[in-house]
């Protein structure tokens, strides 16, 4: 039994690109199409694909390194961590994201951060 499926997709993502695979899948929910979704549209893995049980994720790399140098989940079940729109984290000093889970959906720091809205820091990608 999982109690954390978030953290299981990151570490899933992690060990993949540990062991230079091209593509990982990971169960499917909501939430993590949403995580895919950002990480695709930030630039950090190459294509998702949903099917009924299950997400496929393209990792991508450059120069045979991976685009994903880091993952960090922030909230997590014993602990949740809540930031306001002014207190979202800036992750490497800007080079990274973070992915909060908000009023508005599942957004990117930079686009909670536009909005105006806070919410659960979920994870951090740099």
């Amino acid at each position: 039994m999982l109690t954390d499926p978030i953290a299981d997709m990151l570490t899933r993502i992690r060990n993949a690109h540990l062991a230079l695979h091209k593509e990982v899948s990971v169960p499917r929910s909501k939430i993590k199409e949403s995580i895919a979704a950002i990480l695709k549209q930030e630039g950090y893995i190459e294509d998702v694909a949903t099917e009924e049980a299950e997400i496929k994720i393209s990792l991508k790399y450059f120069k045979g390194k991976p685009v994903i140098a880091g993952l960090k989940r922030v909230s997590k079940p014993g602990r949740r961590v809540y930031v306001g729109s002014t207190d979202i984290p800036k992750v490497q000093n800007g080079l990274g994201i973070c992915i909060l889970s908000t009023s508005s959906g599942v957004l990117a720091g930079t686009q909670a951060r536009d909005r105006k809205v806070g919410g659960e820091l979920l994870c951090e990608i740099w």
